[in-house]
């Protein structure tokens, strides 16, 4: 698996436990641990109890079902957890049997780690984040972007306008014609 950090688009995310201290002491590393489907909760839960430090990045998304939409904070990574773990101190074993976890992702017989500076980044991209809750994009005149929530979610469309208080005026083709609509700039990022 290689994960390249630097090219990443990592759209705009929260912690659901901000207060917990997430920076590594000697010897520990992050792991990621593969979960239960739709058990990220229940693992975070579980693994907390047991001492463990967790990170899971959510981000907002717009659910659309029975012609309701529905603002949701989703993992942003689905099936995964990551937490922090000194192999050589830790029963790391026991977190494979914890309620909502799969397992561990596994080498051979000890526990891979992710690579150094993944979770930093996304942890790096959230404190540095504005007031709007996101990372900010160089955004362009005239660029594609994609809208991450609300109930344009998931559209492409053609950035127009952009002021100094963090809105911006976007193009949406509908019915073959452009309609303009004025969002927050941390709803979008750019269309790759």
């Amino acid at each position: 698996m290689v994960i390249s950090v630097s090219n990443c688009r990592i759209p705009p995310f929260e912690v659901q436990n901000p207060s917990q201290n997430l920076s590594l002491r000697p010897g520990e590393r992050w792991f990621a641990a593969q979960t239960l489907p739709h058990r990220e909760n229940r693992a975070q839960f579980n693994l907390e109890r047991m001492g463990l430090r967790i990170f899971i990045p959510r981000a907002r998304r717009t659910i659309r079902h029975a012609r309701r939409l529905r603002n949701v904070l989703a993992p942003l990574f689905p099936g995964y957890v990551f937490l922090i773990l000194d192999p050589s101190r830790d029963r790391w074993r026991s977190v494979n049997g914890a309620i909502g976890v799969a397992s561990l992702i596994m080498g051979a017989e000890q526990p891979i780690p992710v690579p150094h500076g993944v979770v930093e980044a996304l942890i790096g991209a959230r404190e540095s984040a504005g007031t709007d809750g996101g990372p900010h994009y160089d955004l362009e005149i005239g660029q594609k972007v994609r809208i991450l929530s609300g109930p344009f979610a998931e559209a492409l469309c053609e950035l127009d306008l952009l002021d100094d208080r963090g809105r911006v005026r976007v193009l949406l083709e509908i019915m073959g014609g452009k309609v303009a609509a004025n969002l927050d700039r941390s709803v979008l990022i750019p269309a790759a």
